[in-house]
Protein backbone atom coordinates (compact mmCIF):
# COMPACT_ATOMS: atom_id res chain seq x y z
CA UNK A 1 0.00 0.00 0.00
CA UNK A 2 1.06 3.76 -0.50
CA UNK A 3 0.73 4.40 3.40
CA UNK A 4 4.10 3.48 4.01
CA UNK A 5 5.68 5.87 1.14
CA UNK A 6 3.33 8.67 2.10
CA UNK A 7 4.84 8.04 6.06
CA UNK A 8 8.08 7.70 4.86
CA UNK A 9 8.14 11.07 2.60
CA UNK A 10 6.37 12.77 5.59
CA UNK A 11 8.61 11.32 8.25
CA UNK A 12 11.36 12.21 6.89
CA UNK A 13 11.07 16.18 5.76
CA UNK A 14 9.90 16.55 9.18
CA UNK A 15 12.70 13.98 10.74
CA UNK A 16 15.09 16.98 9.42
CA UNK A 17 12.89 19.68 10.42
CA UNK A 18 13.22 17.96 14.24
CA UNK A 19 16.94 17.92 13.78
CA UNK A 20 17.14 21.83 13.26
CA UNK A 21 15.03 22.15 15.97
CA UNK A 22 16.78 20.53 18.04
CA UNK A 23 19.57 22.50 17.35
CA UNK A 24 17.79 25.47 17.61
CA UNK A 25 16.58 24.53 21.00
CA UNK A 26 20.47 23.72 21.95
CA UNK A 27 21.00 27.17 20.77
CA UNK A 28 17.94 28.70 22.95
CA UNK A 29 19.01 26.58 25.95
CA UNK A 30 22.24 28.29 25.70
CA UNK A 31 21.95 32.08 24.78
CA UNK A 32 18.48 32.48 26.77
CA UNK A 33 18.43 29.73 29.28
CA UNK A 34 15.47 29.02 32.12
CA UNK A 35 15.33 32.70 33.10
CA UNK A 36 12.35 35.55 32.82
CA UNK A 37 13.32 36.69 29.22
CA UNK A 38 13.11 32.35 28.24
CA UNK A 39 10.01 32.65 29.85
CA UNK A 40 8.46 35.60 28.41
CA UNK A 41 9.43 34.30 25.12
CA UNK A 42 7.72 30.57 25.37
CA UNK A 43 4.46 32.15 26.33
CA UNK A 44 4.03 34.39 23.27
CA UNK A 45 5.21 31.54 20.63
CA UNK A 46 2.84 29.29 22.52
CA UNK A 47 -0.50 31.36 22.06
CA UNK A 48 0.05 31.78 18.26
CA UNK A 49 0.67 28.11 17.94
CA UNK A 50 -2.64 27.63 20.10
CA UNK A 51 -4.86 29.22 17.71
CA UNK A 52 -3.06 27.81 14.79
CA UNK A 53 -3.58 24.10 16.11
CA UNK A 54 -6.85 25.07 17.34
CA UNK A 55 -8.57 26.83 13.76
CA UNK A 56 -6.02 25.56 11.07
CA UNK A 57 -3.90 22.26 11.66
CA UNK A 58 -6.29 20.74 14.04
CA UNK A 59 -10.21 21.28 13.31
CA UNK A 60 -10.58 23.18 10.33
CA UNK A 61 -7.99 20.64 8.53
CA UNK A 62 -9.79 17.99 9.87
CA UNK A 63 -13.14 19.03 8.39
CA UNK A 64 -11.25 20.81 5.32
CA UNK A 65 -9.28 17.46 4.09
CA UNK A 66 -11.76 14.47 4.01
CA UNK A 67 -14.39 17.18 2.21
CA UNK A 68 -11.63 18.09 -0.16
CA UNK A 69 -10.64 14.86 -0.98
CA UNK A 70 -14.03 14.23 -2.13
CA UNK A 71 -14.81 16.84 -3.81
CA UNK A 72 -11.23 15.61 -5.76
CA UNK A 73 -12.65 12.20 -6.46
CA UNK A 74 -15.69 13.29 -7.77
CA UNK A 75 -14.64 16.85 -10.10
CA UNK A 76 -11.18 16.59 -10.13
CA UNK A 77 -8.27 19.50 -9.38
CA UNK A 78 -10.17 22.15 -10.83
CA UNK A 79 -13.37 21.32 -8.37
CA UNK A 80 -10.84 20.97 -5.27
CA UNK A 81 -9.09 24.36 -6.19
CA UNK A 82 -12.18 26.23 -6.36
CA UNK A 83 -13.55 24.74 -3.02
CA UNK A 84 -10.18 25.38 -1.44
CA UNK A 85 -10.43 29.08 -2.52
CA UNK A 86 -13.71 29.42 -0.88
CA UNK A 87 -12.50 28.07 2.12
CA UNK A 88 -9.46 30.33 1.37
CA UNK A 89 -11.54 33.38 1.50
CA UNK A 90 -12.95 32.70 4.62
CA UNK A 91 -10.22 32.25 6.89
CA UNK A 92 -8.26 34.75 5.76
CA UNK A 93 -10.77 37.45 6.56
CA UNK A 94 -11.58 35.67 9.59
CA UNK A 95 -7.90 35.50 11.00
CA UNK A 96 -7.18 38.81 9.86
CA UNK A 97 -10.14 40.19 12.19
CA UNK A 98 -9.09 37.45 14.86
CA UNK A 99 -5.24 38.57 14.44
CA UNK A 100 -6.45 42.56 14.61
CA UNK A 101 -8.18 42.02 18.02
CA UNK A 102 -5.75 40.02 19.69
CA UNK A 103 -3.26 42.80 19.08
CA UNK A 104 -5.94 45.27 20.58
CA UNK A 105 -6.75 43.53 23.78
CA UNK A 106 -3.37 41.21 24.10
CA UNK A 107 -2.72 42.30 28.05
CA UNK A 108 -5.41 40.79 28.73
CA UNK A 109 -5.26 37.97 27.18
CA UNK A 110 -1.38 37.55 28.71
CA UNK A 111 -3.62 37.53 32.19
CA UNK A 112 -5.34 34.61 31.50
CA UNK A 113 -2.43 32.96 29.41
CA UNK A 114 0.66 33.45 32.33
CA UNK A 115 -1.21 35.16 35.21
CA UNK A 116 1.39 34.43 37.08
CA UNK A 117 3.58 36.47 35.36
CA UNK A 118 1.42 39.95 36.24
CA UNK A 119 3.34 39.61 39.80
CA UNK A 120 6.34 40.84 38.15
CA UNK A 121 5.56 43.92 35.80
CA UNK A 122 8.51 43.75 33.49
CA UNK A 123 8.07 40.11 32.87
CA UNK A 124 4.69 40.42 32.19
CA UNK A 125 5.18 43.96 29.58
CA UNK A 126 7.76 41.96 28.29
CA UNK A 127 5.63 39.27 27.37
CA UNK A 128 2.71 41.40 26.25
CA UNK A 129 5.35 42.92 23.23
CA UNK A 130 6.47 39.46 22.56
CA UNK A 131 3.27 38.12 21.91
CA UNK A 132 2.48 41.01 20.11
CA UNK A 133 4.76 40.86 17.48
CA UNK A 134 4.47 36.97 17.07
CA UNK A 135 0.70 36.95 16.69
CA UNK A 136 0.52 37.67 12.77
CA UNK A 137 2.53 34.34 12.63
CA UNK A 138 -1.26 32.77 13.62
CA UNK A 139 -2.66 34.36 10.63
CA UNK A 140 0.26 33.45 8.19
CA UNK A 141 0.52 29.96 9.34
CA UNK A 142 -3.14 29.01 9.05
CA UNK A 143 -3.29 29.67 5.60
CA UNK A 144 -0.04 27.94 4.97
CA UNK A 145 -1.70 24.95 7.07
CA UNK A 146 -4.49 24.97 4.75
CA UNK A 147 -2.72 25.25 1.45
CA UNK A 148 -0.66 22.04 3.06
CA UNK A 149 -3.79 20.34 3.50
CA UNK A 150 -4.89 20.66 0.02
CA UNK A 151 -1.49 19.50 -1.28
CA UNK A 152 -1.96 16.07 1.07
CA UNK A 153 -5.58 15.74 -0.55
CA UNK A 154 -4.28 15.33 -3.76
CA UNK A 155 -1.03 13.56 -2.17
CA UNK A 156 1.28 16.00 -2.65
CA UNK A 157 2.96 15.33 1.28
CA UNK A 158 6.45 16.29 0.48
CA UNK A 159 6.40 20.14 0.25
CA UNK A 160 4.05 20.85 3.58
CA UNK A 161 6.43 18.50 5.36
CA UNK A 162 9.54 20.54 4.12
CA UNK A 163 7.44 23.73 5.34
CA UNK A 164 8.47 23.59 8.96
CA UNK A 165 12.36 23.87 8.60
CA UNK A 166 12.06 27.48 7.54
CA UNK A 167 10.65 27.91 11.05
CA UNK A 168 13.58 26.56 12.54
CA UNK A 169 16.32 28.37 9.92
CA UNK A 170 14.67 31.56 11.03
CA UNK A 171 14.66 30.92 14.71
CA UNK A 172 18.45 29.89 13.97
CA UNK A 173 19.39 33.21 12.45
CA UNK A 174 17.76 35.35 15.21
CA UNK A 175 19.46 33.18 17.61
CA UNK A 176 22.95 33.58 16.39
CA UNK A 177 21.84 37.39 15.80
CA UNK A 178 21.51 37.74 19.21
CA UNK A 179 24.56 35.85 20.40
CA UNK A 180 26.44 38.00 17.94
CA UNK A 181 25.00 41.76 18.70
CA UNK A 182 24.81 40.90 22.48
CA UNK A 183 20.33 41.30 22.31
CA UNK A 184 18.92 40.09 25.53
CA UNK A 185 15.34 41.13 24.83
CA UNK A 186 14.59 38.53 22.73
CA UNK A 187 12.40 40.94 20.44
CA UNK A 188 14.81 39.54 17.95
CA UNK A 189 13.35 35.80 18.15
CA UNK A 190 9.97 37.14 18.09
CA UNK A 191 10.17 38.88 14.92
CA UNK A 192 12.36 36.03 13.44
CA UNK A 193 8.97 33.68 14.32
CA UNK A 194 6.65 36.14 12.23
CA UNK A 195 8.67 36.39 9.47
CA UNK A 196 8.84 32.71 9.07
CA UNK A 197 5.25 32.30 9.14
CA UNK A 198 5.14 34.61 5.51
CA UNK A 199 8.45 32.55 4.41
CA UNK A 200 6.15 29.58 4.92
CA UNK A 201 2.93 30.75 3.25
CA UNK A 202 4.76 31.75 0.33
CA UNK A 203 6.73 28.86 -0.06
CA UNK A 204 3.20 26.65 -0.20
CA UNK A 205 1.91 29.08 -2.40
CA UNK A 206 4.72 28.04 -5.21
CA UNK A 207 4.34 24.50 -4.08
CA UNK A 208 0.28 24.81 -5.15
CA UNK A 209 0.47 26.33 -8.27
CA UNK A 210 3.52 23.83 -9.28
CA UNK A 211 0.67 20.97 -8.19
CA UNK A 212 -2.37 22.67 -10.41
CA UNK A 213 -3.79 23.88 -7.86
CA UNK A 214 -2.88 27.16 -7.21
CA UNK A 215 -5.23 29.61 -5.25
CA UNK A 216 -6.47 32.96 -5.67
CA UNK A 217 -8.23 35.50 -3.46
CA UNK A 218 -11.66 35.64 -4.01
CA UNK A 219 -14.48 37.80 -2.22
CA UNK A 220 -15.65 35.43 1.15
CA UNK A 221 -18.62 33.82 0.78
CA UNK A 222 -20.54 31.27 2.92
CA UNK A 223 -21.53 28.65 0.30
CA UNK A 224 -22.96 25.50 0.87
CA UNK A 225 -19.28 23.76 1.11
CA UNK A 226 -17.74 26.33 3.15
CA UNK A 227 -20.84 25.92 5.29
CA UNK A 228 -19.98 22.23 5.68
CA UNK A 229 -16.62 22.50 6.52
CA UNK A 230 -17.50 24.49 9.15
CA UNK A 231 -20.01 23.02 10.66
CA UNK A 232 -17.76 20.11 10.58
CA UNK A 233 -14.99 22.06 12.28
CA UNK A 234 -17.37 23.88 15.00
CA UNK A 235 -17.24 21.02 17.27
CA UNK A 236 -13.52 19.75 16.39
CA UNK A 237 -11.94 23.10 17.37
CA UNK A 238 -11.63 21.58 21.18
CA UNK A 239 -11.28 17.90 19.49
CA UNK A 240 -8.14 18.47 17.26
CA UNK A 241 -6.81 20.69 19.35
CA UNK A 242 -6.97 18.90 22.91
CA UNK A 243 -2.96 18.63 23.27
CA UNK A 244 -2.44 22.27 22.57
CA UNK A 245 -5.19 23.51 24.93
CA UNK A 246 -3.77 21.32 27.44
CA UNK A 247 -0.39 22.58 27.19
CA UNK A 248 -1.86 26.20 27.66
CA UNK A 249 -3.40 25.09 30.96
CA UNK A 250 -0.02 23.48 32.09
CA UNK A 251 1.70 27.23 30.93
CA UNK A 252 -0.64 28.97 32.58
CA UNK A 253 -0.85 26.94 35.67
CA UNK A 254 3.49 26.63 35.80
CA UNK A 255 3.67 30.56 35.59
CA UNK A 256 2.02 30.51 38.81
CA UNK A 257 5.69 28.50 39.99
CA UNK A 258 9.17 29.77 40.79
CA UNK A 259 10.50 31.16 37.34
CA UNK A 260 11.52 28.67 35.39
CA UNK A 261 8.96 26.60 35.07
CA UNK A 262 7.98 27.55 32.15
CA UNK A 263 11.14 26.97 30.31
CA UNK A 264 11.90 23.49 31.86
CA UNK A 265 8.83 22.56 30.69
CA UNK A 266 9.32 23.82 26.98
CA UNK A 267 12.43 22.53 26.80
CA UNK A 268 11.42 18.84 27.78
CA UNK A 269 8.03 19.13 25.52
CA UNK A 270 10.57 20.57 22.62
CA UNK A 271 12.22 17.07 23.24
CA UNK A 272 9.11 14.80 23.10
CA UNK A 273 7.69 16.68 20.50
CA UNK A 274 10.42 14.74 18.32
CA UNK A 275 9.09 11.34 17.53
CA UNK A 276 5.71 12.71 18.20
CA UNK A 277 5.93 15.30 15.16
CA UNK A 278 8.20 12.42 13.40
CA UNK A 279 5.77 9.65 13.77
CA UNK A 280 2.30 11.07 14.36
CA UNK A 281 2.23 13.92 12.54
CA UNK A 282 3.59 11.83 9.92
CA UNK A 283 0.94 8.64 10.13
CA UNK A 284 -2.25 11.23 10.74
CA UNK A 285 -1.06 13.05 7.52
CA UNK A 286 -0.38 10.23 5.96
CA UNK A 287 -3.95 8.20 6.76
CA UNK A 288 -6.53 10.59 6.92
CA UNK A 289 -6.62 11.28 2.65
CA UNK A 290 -6.71 7.47 1.72
CA UNK A 291 -8.77 6.47 4.86
CA UNK A 292 -11.73 9.48 3.65
CA UNK A 293 -11.43 8.44 0.31
CA UNK A 294 -11.96 4.41 1.28
CA UNK A 295 -14.90 5.38 3.68
CA UNK A 296 -16.33 7.49 1.02
CA UNK A 297 -16.70 4.32 -1.57
CA UNK A 298 -17.49 1.92 1.57
CA UNK A 299 -14.39 0.29 1.85
CA UNK A 300 -14.48 -0.75 4.76
CA UNK A 301 -11.99 -3.65 4.92
CA UNK A 302 -9.67 -1.23 3.34
CA UNK A 303 -10.11 1.55 6.02
CA UNK A 304 -9.75 -0.72 9.00
CA UNK A 305 -6.27 -1.99 7.10
CA UNK A 306 -5.08 1.64 6.77
CA UNK A 307 -5.35 2.27 10.70
CA UNK A 308 -4.39 -0.98 11.66
CA UNK A 309 -0.95 -0.85 9.92
CA UNK A 310 -0.76 2.93 11.29
CA UNK A 311 -1.14 2.64 14.68
CA UNK A 312 1.21 -0.48 14.08
CA UNK A 313 3.93 2.12 12.79
CA UNK A 314 3.08 4.39 15.77
CA UNK A 315 3.80 2.31 18.37
CA UNK A 316 6.34 0.24 16.61
CA UNK A 317 8.46 3.96 16.83
CA UNK A 318 7.10 5.70 19.90
CA UNK A 319 6.85 2.86 22.34
CA UNK A 320 10.56 2.61 22.11
CA UNK A 321 11.22 6.55 22.00
CA UNK A 322 9.48 6.55 25.43
CA UNK A 323 11.44 3.76 26.85
CA UNK A 324 14.69 5.25 25.86
CA UNK A 325 13.12 9.18 26.97
CA UNK A 326 12.59 7.77 30.47
CA UNK A 327 16.01 5.79 30.92
CA UNK A 328 17.83 8.94 29.42
CA UNK A 329 16.56 11.99 30.27
CA UNK A 330 19.12 13.06 32.37
CA UNK A 331 21.93 12.03 30.51
CA UNK A 332 20.51 13.86 27.51
CA UNK A 333 19.69 16.91 28.95
CA UNK A 334 23.44 17.15 30.79
CA UNK A 335 25.19 16.41 27.64
CA UNK A 336 23.30 17.97 24.98
CA UNK A 337 22.06 21.32 27.05
CA UNK A 338 23.83 21.76 30.01
CA UNK A 339 25.96 25.01 28.60
CA UNK A 340 26.09 28.40 28.43
CA UNK A 341 23.15 30.09 30.74
CA UNK A 342 21.73 26.11 30.98
CA UNK A 343 22.75 24.98 34.23
CA UNK A 344 23.42 21.66 36.42
CA UNK A 345 19.71 22.78 38.20
CA UNK A 346 17.93 23.52 34.81
CA UNK A 347 19.28 20.65 33.13
CA UNK A 348 18.24 18.33 36.04
CA UNK A 349 14.69 20.10 36.62
CA UNK A 350 14.28 19.94 32.70
CA UNK A 351 14.98 16.07 33.19
CA UNK A 352 12.61 15.28 35.09
CA UNK A 353 9.69 16.94 33.26
CA UNK A 354 10.73 15.21 30.03
CA UNK A 355 10.61 11.54 31.62
CA UNK A 356 6.81 12.54 33.08
CA UNK A 357 5.90 13.61 29.61
CA UNK A 358 7.91 10.94 27.79
CA UNK A 359 4.95 8.24 29.75
CA UNK A 360 2.30 9.88 27.77
CA UNK A 361 4.30 9.86 24.18
CA UNK A 362 2.40 7.04 23.16
CA UNK A 363 -0.48 8.25 23.94
CA UNK A 364 -0.13 11.28 22.06
CA UNK A 365 0.67 9.80 19.32
CA UNK A 366 -2.37 7.05 19.08
CA UNK A 367 -4.59 10.15 19.52
CA UNK A 368 -2.93 11.54 15.74
CA UNK A 369 -3.64 8.43 14.69
CA UNK A 370 -6.97 7.26 16.08
CA UNK A 371 -8.92 10.50 15.27
CA UNK A 372 -8.93 10.26 11.61
CA UNK A 373 -11.29 7.80 12.00
CA UNK A 374 -13.81 9.94 13.57
CA UNK A 375 -12.90 12.18 11.20
CA UNK A 376 -13.34 10.50 7.82
CA UNK A 377 -16.84 9.86 9.03
CA UNK A 378 -16.99 13.51 9.62
CA UNK A 379 -17.73 13.31 12.91
CA UNK A 380 -16.12 15.78 15.14
CA UNK A 381 -18.65 15.66 17.95
CA UNK A 382 -17.38 12.52 19.36
CA UNK A 383 -13.71 13.36 19.92
CA UNK A 384 -14.93 16.88 21.46
CA UNK A 385 -16.92 15.06 23.72
CA UNK A 386 -13.87 13.25 25.06
CA UNK A 387 -11.79 16.41 24.31
CA UNK A 388 -13.36 17.91 27.27
CA UNK A 389 -12.99 15.00 29.33
CA UNK A 390 -9.29 14.86 29.08
CA UNK A 391 -8.67 18.61 29.54
CA UNK A 392 -10.68 18.39 32.79
CA UNK A 393 -9.10 15.38 33.67
CA UNK A 394 -5.57 17.60 32.92
CA UNK A 395 -6.47 20.72 34.94
CA UNK A 396 -7.67 18.43 38.28
CA UNK A 397 -4.80 16.23 38.34
CA UNK A 398 -2.29 19.34 37.20
CA UNK A 399 -4.02 21.40 40.29
CA UNK A 400 -3.56 18.26 42.70
CA UNK A 401 -0.08 17.01 41.59
CA UNK A 402 1.91 20.48 41.18
CA UNK A 403 1.58 20.57 44.29
CA UNK A 404 3.48 17.68 45.47
CA UNK A 405 5.53 17.63 42.18
CA UNK A 406 5.76 21.21 41.02
CA UNK A 407 6.45 21.38 37.47
CA UNK A 408 7.02 17.70 37.04
CA UNK A 409 3.60 16.64 38.27
CA UNK A 410 2.18 19.37 35.45
CA UNK A 411 3.66 17.05 32.95
CA UNK A 412 2.40 13.82 34.71
CA UNK A 413 -1.26 15.36 34.41
CA UNK A 414 -0.75 15.85 30.98
CA UNK A 415 0.26 12.02 30.20
CA UNK A 416 -2.35 10.98 32.02
CA UNK A 417 -4.82 12.86 30.05
CA UNK A 418 -3.43 11.72 26.65
CA UNK A 419 -3.57 8.19 27.65
CA UNK A 420 -7.67 8.64 29.09
CA UNK A 421 -8.07 10.54 25.54
CA UNK A 422 -6.22 7.75 23.40
CA UNK A 423 -8.10 5.20 25.11
CA UNK A 424 -11.32 6.45 24.77
CA UNK A 425 -11.00 7.26 21.35
CA UNK A 426 -10.07 3.75 20.45
CA UNK A 427 -12.93 1.89 22.60
CA UNK A 428 -15.73 4.00 20.49
CA UNK A 429 -14.17 3.38 17.63
CA UNK A 430 -14.82 -0.26 18.11
CA UNK A 431 -18.16 -0.09 19.60
CA UNK A 432 -19.33 2.06 16.32
CA UNK A 433 -17.37 -0.64 13.96
CA UNK A 434 -15.06 1.82 12.18
CA UNK A 435 -11.95 0.56 13.70
CA UNK A 436 -11.25 -2.87 15.19
CA UNK A 437 -7.27 -4.39 15.36
CA UNK A 438 -7.40 -7.27 13.20
CA UNK A 439 -5.42 -10.58 13.46
CA UNK A 440 -2.10 -9.05 12.39
CA UNK A 441 -2.16 -6.06 14.76
CA UNK A 442 -3.52 -8.20 18.01
CA UNK A 443 -0.05 -10.56 17.63
CA UNK A 444 2.12 -7.89 16.67
CA UNK A 445 1.38 -5.12 19.41
CA UNK A 446 2.71 -7.15 22.49
CA UNK A 447 5.61 -7.79 21.10
CA UNK A 448 6.38 -4.40 20.34
CA UNK A 449 5.91 -3.24 23.85
CA UNK A 450 7.89 -5.99 25.10
CA UNK A 451 10.69 -5.38 22.78
CA UNK A 452 10.55 -1.07 24.28
CA UNK A 453 10.38 -2.92 27.73
CA UNK A 454 13.62 -4.92 27.00
CA UNK A 455 15.50 -2.47 25.16
CA UNK A 456 14.82 0.01 28.26
CA UNK A 457 15.52 -2.60 30.57
CA UNK A 458 19.04 -3.18 28.64
CA UNK A 459 19.93 0.72 27.96
CA UNK A 460 19.31 1.70 31.87
CA UNK A 461 21.82 -1.06 32.67
CA UNK A 462 24.14 0.08 30.36
CA UNK A 463 23.94 3.49 31.50
CA UNK A 464 24.89 2.77 34.86
CA UNK A 465 28.14 1.14 33.46
CA UNK A 466 29.21 4.29 31.77
CA UNK A 467 27.80 6.28 34.34
CA UNK A 468 31.90 7.52 35.11
CA UNK A 469 31.97 8.68 31.16
CA UNK A 470 28.47 10.54 31.19
CA UNK A 471 30.02 12.25 34.15
CA UNK A 472 33.82 13.25 32.29
CA UNK A 473 34.89 15.77 29.66
CA UNK A 474 32.38 16.76 27.05
CA UNK A 475 33.71 14.65 24.18
CA UNK A 476 33.77 11.76 26.28
CA UNK A 477 29.82 12.37 27.70
CA UNK A 478 28.81 12.84 23.69
CA UNK A 479 30.94 9.22 23.14
CA UNK A 480 28.81 7.70 26.02
CA UNK A 481 25.73 9.08 24.73
CA UNK A 482 25.67 8.08 21.52
CA UNK A 483 26.54 4.73 22.40
CA UNK A 484 23.42 4.45 24.72
CA UNK A 485 21.15 5.83 21.24
CA UNK A 486 23.17 3.00 19.14
CA UNK A 487 22.61 0.75 21.74
CA UNK A 488 19.30 1.31 22.09
CA UNK A 489 18.23 1.26 18.10
CA UNK A 490 20.46 -2.37 18.14
CA UNK A 491 18.23 -4.08 20.91
CA UNK A 492 14.95 -2.96 19.59
CA UNK A 493 15.65 -4.22 16.42
CA UNK A 494 17.26 -7.14 16.76
CA UNK A 495 14.25 -7.70 19.13
CA UNK A 496 12.02 -6.78 16.81
CA UNK A 497 13.41 -8.68 13.91
CA UNK A 498 13.53 -12.25 16.44
CA UNK A 499 10.03 -11.75 17.94
CA UNK A 500 8.63 -11.12 14.40
CA UNK A 501 7.41 -8.01 14.82
CA UNK A 502 8.56 -6.95 11.28
CA UNK A 503 11.22 -8.63 8.47
CA UNK A 504 13.29 -7.66 5.92
CA UNK A 505 10.88 -9.41 3.37
CA UNK A 506 7.86 -7.71 4.57
CA UNK A 507 9.88 -3.93 4.82
CA UNK A 508 11.19 -4.85 1.30
CA UNK A 509 7.70 -5.93 0.01
CA UNK A 510 6.19 -3.10 1.20
CA UNK A 511 8.09 -0.40 -0.19
CA UNK A 512 8.05 -2.15 -3.65
CA UNK A 513 4.55 -2.12 -3.79
CA UNK A 514 4.73 1.43 -2.89
CA UNK A 515 6.89 2.37 -5.43
CA UNK A 516 4.81 0.53 -7.79
CA UNK A 517 1.91 2.52 -7.23
CA UNK A 518 0.74 6.03 -8.28
CA UNK A 519 0.35 8.08 -4.74
CA UNK A 520 -3.41 8.25 -5.53
CA UNK A 521 -4.14 4.54 -6.10
CA UNK A 522 -5.40 2.14 -3.74
CA UNK A 523 -3.95 -0.46 -2.53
Amino acid sequence: MALLRSVATVGSYTLVSRVFGFIRDILTAAILGAGPIADAFFVAQRLPNLFRSLFAEGAFNAAFVPLASGTLAEGGKPAVRVFAEEAFAVLFTVLLAFVLLGEIFMPWLMTVIAPGFSAEPGKFDLVVTLTRITFPYLLFISLTALQGGLLNAVDRFAAPAATPILLNLFLIAGLLLMAHFHWQDGEVLAWALSAAGLAQFLWLMASCARAGVGLRLRLPRLTPRVKQTLRVMGPGVLGAGVTQLNLVISTALASLLPGGSVSYLYYADRLNQLPLGVVGIAVATAILPPLSRQVRTGDLAGAAATQNRGVELALLLTLPAAAAFVVLAQPIMTVLFQRGAFGATDAEATAAALAAYAIGLPAFVLVKVLAPGFFAHHDTATPVKIAIAAMATNLILTLVLMQFWAHVGIALALSAAGWLQAITLFVLLERRGHFRLDRRSRSKLPRIAAAALVMGAAVLGLRLLLAPALAGPLMLRLGALSALVAAGFIVFGALALGLGVTGWRELRGQLMRSRSRSPGQPA
